[in-house]
C-alpha cells in the first residue's frame, strides 16, 4: 500500500502541483492530501481495530484508546517535493501499545523501498541494513547544510529534506548522527525509527530518552540517532544545547 502510494505520488512529481502553507514556511500541496486519503482508506480497512494519526487528517483523540495505530506521514520532505527534488517519502508505521512494530519508507523518486518489523531486522530493497560500526565522534558523517564552529570535526554528508530519510541513512551507514532540538511530529519519525532500530543504530528523544509513540500531543523533543558506538559521546556534548533549546521552546 504504502508502494502505491509511492507511486502515486511519482507520477505527479515535477507536474507543477498545487501547494501552500498551512502556516508560515510549513508547505502543503495537494498530493499530500490525496495520499493522505488513499492510505487512511486502505490501512483502516486492513485492520479496522486501529487508530490513525497522520499529518494531514485532524487529530482524534479516540485513537489513544486503541492498541494499534496507523502514525502516517503521506509525504515527508514535502518541500523537496514540490521543489522537485527526490529526497521524500511515504512514511507509514504500525504502532502498537506506544511503540512502532512496521515501518515502511517508500521513496519512489530515489528507486528506495526501506521497510523493518520488530525483531525482523530492516531492509533497502529488500538488502539487510546495518548501521555504522563508528566508535569516535570527530569525523562522524552528518547530514547537514551546515555545522556550528564547534562541530566542525564532523563530516557532513547529503541532507534530503526528509527526516525520515535523514534517519534511514543513520540505519544504512551512510550516516552516523543526526540530531535534532525541537518538539517533532510521532509521523515525522516513527517508521524511520523502527528501521534505525533494527538496523542496530541507537535513537532516542535529543535528552537520551526514549521515544514513546501515539501519546496524547504525538510528539517527542528533538531526536538523536547515532551509530551506537557514538550515542554517548554524542549525548554528552548535545546535551547542554538540547536542554538551553527546550527551554527556549514555547510552553506545551
Amino acid at each position: 500500500m504504502a508502494q502505491e502510494a509511492g507511486a502515486f505520488a511519482l507520477a505527479r512529481f515535477r507536474t507543477g502541483v498545487r501547494k501552500w502553507e498551512k502556516s508560515p514556511d510549513n508547505f502543503v500541496c495537494e498530493v499530500d492530501l490525496d495520499v493522505d486519503a488513499f492510505l487512511h482508506e486502505r490501512l483502516s480497512a486492513l485492520l479496522p481495530d486501529s487508530g490513525w494519526l497522520s499529518e494531514e487528517t485532524a487529530d482524534d483523540l479516540a485513537r489513544l484508546s486503541h492498541d494499534r495505530v496507523w502514525v502516517v506521514d503521506p509525504i515527508d520532505g514535502t518541500r523537496d517535493y514540490i521543489r522537485d527534488r527526490p529526497g521524500w517519502a511515504v512514511s507509514v508505521a504500525l504502532v502498537e501499545r506506544g511503540q512502532p512494530v512496521i515501518g515502511v519508507l517508500a521513496a519512489p523518486a530515489r528507486g528506495e523501498l526501506w521497510l523493518a518489523q520488530a525483531g525482523g531486522g530492516a531492509t533497502r530493497n529488500s538488502v539487510p541494513i546495518a548501521a555504522s560500526e563508528r566508535t569516535t565522534l570527530p569525523g562522524a558523517r552528518v547530514p547537514a547544510d551546515d555545522l556550528p564552529r564547534v562541530d566542525r570535526d564532523l563530516v557532513m554528508v547529503h541532507k534530503p529534506n526528509s527526516i525520515a530519510l535523514r534517519m534511514a541513512m543513520v540505519a544504512a551507514g551512510e550516516a552516523d548522527l543526526l540530531a535534532t532540538f525541537r518538539w517533532g511530529a510521532d509521523w515525522d519519525i516513527a517508521a524511520a525509527t523502527l528501521i534505525a532500530r533494527e538496523a542496530g543504530a541507537t535513537i532516542t528523544d535529543a535528552l537520551a530518552k526514549k521515544l514513546r509513540f501515539n501519546t496524547p500531543r504525538g510528539e517527542s523533543f528533538g531526536i538523536l540517532a547515532t551509530a551506537p558506538g557514538i550515542h554517548a559521546a554524542a549525548v554528552e556534548r548535545l546535551r547542554s544545547r538540547a536542554i538551553d533549546a527546550l527551554g527556549k521552546q514555547p510552553a506545551r
